[in-house]
C-alpha cells in the first residue's frame, strides 16, 4: 500500500514546506500555503504508463546534430504571428485568459482549420455533445482529422494518445487534469506541477506539440504556481473588453519567437474573425473633427498600427481635480501633465483630465506620448486636430520630443493609410529618406513647437 504524506505548497510560487507557515520564505506572500496529501509512488504505480520514464546520457554539444523542423501553420494568420510563424514540433504552449473570453473557441477553431494534421482535443470541462454544438457553429465543413476526448485522468489520456497517435494535442484545461500518482484534488499545486510535467515530457519525447488552456485568478494572472509558466515553451495571454467584442492574443513568453507580437480578433457568432488591419478598429469613424482626438502611430511587435487617443479636459467642479485613464498607465499620464505644467507652462493643475484609448486596447509604447499631449492640449483649447494628422514621439521630462525606434515603418504606415502629415522627433530624421514618402513629415524638438503649429 502506498504511504500517504502531507506537504504544504505555496499557491503563488509553488514552494514546498513540511509544515504550515504564515508567510512564504520564497515569494514573501502571506497565507498562500495549502495542505495537500501526496501518495508516494510504490511498485504497482511504477508499472503504470508514464511519459516520464526516459533514459538519457550526457553528450557533447558538438556531437549533437542540429535538426531543422518546419513550422506547422495553423491556418489562422494572426495566431501564427503570435506563435512566431507557426507551431514548433515538440513545443508546449499555455493559453490563459478570463472565463468566456474565447480560449476554447480559438483552439477548437484551430483544430478544425488544420488540414492534413490529426488533432486530439481533450476536454475536462465540456461534454462531447457540447463540443459538437460549438464545432457546428464555428465551421460547417467536415473535420475528418479532429478527435475529441472527454477525460481528466492523465494516465488514461496517454493510453488514448498512444492509440490515436495525433500530430497535435489540445488540453482544455490543465486545471481539470488529475494524475493518479498524486492523491490530491484537481487544480491543486502538486497536481498542476505533475500534469504539466507529464505533458512536457510527452511533447519533448514524441515531438508532438501540446496546447494547454489555463485559468486565471481575479488579479488577471495565470492560476497555479509560477513554475507552470517556467515549464512551458510559450505563454499566451488572451485578453479583451467584453463590451467591444475584440480580442487580443499577447505573447508573454516564447522560446521560439518574439515576445512582443500581438494578434487581434473579433468575436462573432460563428467564431473568431481575424483583424488583418488593426487600424479599422482602433480609429473611430466620425463625420467631423472633434477637439480632444489625436491619432498615434504605435508599434505592437513588428506591426505598426494607428490608434486614436481621446482626451477630455474640464474645470474641476469638486475642488480636487480628477485624473482617469482607460487603456493607459495613469502614472505616466500624470507625468505628462506635470511636464506640461512645469516645462511648457500650460495650466492644467485645476482641471479634470480624462483619457481613453479607442478600441479597448492597452498601450505601453512610449511613442504615444506626443499624441496624448496633443489630445489633451486640443481639449484644453477646444481646437480640433485634423483627422489626417498623426503623431509618433516620446516626451521627455524636460519637454523635449525624443526619437522612437523603427520610424520608417511608422511613417510608411501613415503614408499607406492616407495621412497628410506626421509629427516626429527631429532626431529621427537621421537616416530617414523623406523622399520615399508622400506624407508630409514635420520634425519637432520641443512640445512648444507642436503647440504653435497646431493651435496658433
Amino acid at each position: 500500500m502506498a504511504k500517504a504524506k502531507t506537504l504544504y505548497y505555496c499557491k503563488n510560487c509553488g514552494a514546498q514546506a513540511a509544515k504550515w507557515m504564515g508567510r512564504c520564505p520564497e515569494c514573501n506572500e502571506w497565507n498562500t500555503f495549502e495542505e495537500e496529501v501526496l501518495v508516494r509512488e510504490d511498485t504497482a504505480a511504477k508499472g503504470q504508463y508514464s511519459p516520464l520514464a526516459q533514459q538519457s546520457s550526457p553528450k557533447l554539444i558538438d556531437d549533437i546534430e542540429a535538426e531543422q523542423f518546419p513550422r506547422t501553420l495553423t491556418g489562422i494568420q494572426e495566431f501564427d504571428r503570435v506563435l512566431g510563424g507557426g507551431i514548433v514540433r515538440g513545443s508546449i504552449v499555455l493559453l490563459g485568459g478570463e472565463p468566456g473570453i474565447g480560449k476554447s473557441t480559438l483552439l477548437l477553431q484551430m483544430a478544425l482549420t488544420l488540414s492534413g494534421r490529426k488533432v486530439l482535443y481533450i476536454s475536462g470541462e465540456e461534454s462531447e455533445a457540447q463540443l459538437k454544438m460549438r464545432a457546428s457553429r464555428i465551421s460547417s465543413s467536415p473535420a475528418p482529422s479532429c478527435y475529441v476526448l472527454t477525460e481528466t485522468n492523465t494516465q488514461q489520456i496517454f493510453k488514448h494518445i498512444e492509440a490515436v497517435n495525433p500530430d497535435i494535442v489540445i488540453v482544455d484545461s490543465i486545471q481539470t487534469m488529475q494524475s493518479s500518482l498524486i492523491e490530491s484534488a484537481a487544480g491543486s499545486v502538486s497536481q498542476l506541477k505533475e500534469c504539466a510535467a507529464e505533458f512536457q515530457h510527452f511533447a519533448k519525447r514524441t515531438a508532438c506539440p501540446v496546447f494547454l488552456i489555463g485559468h486565471i485568478t481575479k488579479d488577471g494572472t495565470l492560476a497555479g504556481p509560477k513554475i507552470l509558466e517556467h515549464i512551458v515553451d510559450t505563454v499566451l495571454q488572451f485578453e479583451g473588453d467584453r463590451h467591444y467584442g475584440y480580442r487580443m492574443v499577447r505573447c508573454v513568453k516564447n522560446r521560439f519567437g518574439s515576445t512582443s507580437e500581438l494578434g487581434i480578433f473579433e468575436m462573432l457568432q460563428d467564431g473568431l474573425r481575424e483583424v488583418v488591419n488593426p487600424s479599422e478598429i482602433l480609429m473611430s469613424q466620425h463625420e467631423e473633427d472633434y477637439s480632444g482626438n489625436a491619432i498615434a502611430c504605435i508599434l505592437e511587435g513588428n506591426r505598426p498600427m494607428m490608434i486614436e487617443t481621446q482626451a477630455l479636459v474640464s474645470s474641476a467642479v469638486y475642488g480636487t481635480p480628477q485624473r482617469n485613464a482607460a487603456g493607459y498607465d495613469i502614472r505616466r499620464m500624470n507625468m505628462l501633465l506635470a511636464v506640461l505644467e512645469k516645462r511648457c507652462h500650460f495650466k492644467l493643475g485645476a482641471k479634470d483630465v480624462f483619457l481613453n484609448i479607442a478600441g479597448g486596447l492597452r498601450v505601453e509604447d512610449p511613442a504615444i506620448n506626443v499624441a496624448i499631449v496633443a489630445a489633451i492640449l486640443s481639449s484644453a483649447t477646444d481646437i480640433a486636430i485634423d483627422s489626417k494628422t498623426c503623431f509618433a514621439g516620446e516626451l521627455g521630462l524636460n519637454g523635449e520630443v525624443r526619437p522612437v525606434p523603427r520610424i520608417a515603418q511608422r511613417v510608411a504606415e501613415a503614408d499607406k493609410l492616407g495621412f497628410n502629415r506626421i509629427f516626429i522627433s527631429k532626431f529621427n530624421l537621421k537616416g530617414l529618406r523623406t523622399s520615399d514618402f508622400s506624407v508630409k513629415i514635420i520634425a519637432i524638438s520641443k512640445i512648444e513647437e507642436m503647440f504653435h503649429l497646431l493651435f496658433q
